[in-house]
């Protein structure tokens, strides 16, 4: 679990996060939701440790990140893994030596320990046939795929997914939201994914925090967000004609 308390970050005169409050659950698939200028990004790089707020906490299963030392700070960043919006897989490398990367950084496995791992998340994320294929050589969805198990590899307690859909077409999205969804509950992560997708919210939706000028403006789940009377979350969410019927369909139930 990773709770934020009242946190405040500015960037000189601008302050982007308004003392948000939350709790991101274990298990669960949480997202964070808002338009561009919200204070999406900013809060996923404070989780992240890359801003520090000046006012507020975050706690990762009790710890005080702004209390740890560095050591502390260290062995935490080894307990997180973190899928990119453009996967950021490296291209000089293979798709087994980009997900073993992390091992090779962060452990001291053998090399028969890390061939055994890798070989393990590829195929939990069906890519068993893609070790020694490029990047360049496989497709947008299979790079998110390899892109998600490199963020699995070492075993982690919390993982960030920073726009897990961007550029993927829509079956592909969904194939990843439910891979993504399987693995935070298979593994019991604390899973927290920044996405405009809507589609993304109404699938796989577990905990919802929807931002709006750097405040917390609403959370719920996906049942509760077609429900709700939160008239910014509504225009937000349910913008576009289709969204609007889906959700005159589900109230009329």
């Amino acid at each position: 679990m990773i709770e934020v308390k009242n946190i405040e970050k500015s960037f000189g005169d601008s302050k982007i996060l308004k003392g948000i409050s939350t709790v991101f659950e274990t298990g669960k698939t949480n997202l964070i939701i808002g338009q561009s200028g919200s204070g999406k990004t900013v809060l996923l790089k404070s989780l992240l440790g890359i801003h520090h707020p000046e006012v507020g906490t975050i706690e990762f299963d009790g710890r005080i990140y702004s209390n740890l030392d560095d050591n502390e700070k260290r062995e935490l960043r080894t307990e997180i893994g973190m899928v990119f919006q453009g996967s950021a897989l490296f291209d000089s490398m293979t798709v087994a030596e980009n997900v073993a990367f992390p091992l090779r950084m962060f452990t001291k496995n053998t090399k028969a320990q890390i061939k055994e791992r890798v070989d393990f998340v590829l195929k939990r994320v069906a890519l068993t046939d893609a070790h020694n294929k490029l990047p360049s050589e496989i497709s947008g969805g299979m790079q998110k795929r390899v892109a998600i198990a490199r963020a699995i590899v070492n075993k982690p307690k919390y993982l960030f997914c920073d726009e897990p859909n961007s550029g993927l077409d829509p079956n592909t999205s969904i194939l990843i939201d439910n891979l993504i969804k399987e693995i935070t509950e298979e593994y019991d992560i604390t899973t927290v994914i920044n996405t405009h997708d809507m589609n993304s919210v109404m699938e796989i939706g577990d905990n919802i925090v929807f931002l709006k000028n750097g405040l917390k403006e609403w959370q719920g789940n996906k049942e509760e967000i077609f429900k709700t009377d939160n008239q910014a979350v509504v225009d937000f969410v349910y913008s576009s004609n289709l969204f609007k019927k889906v959700r005159e369909a589900y109230l009329k139930e």
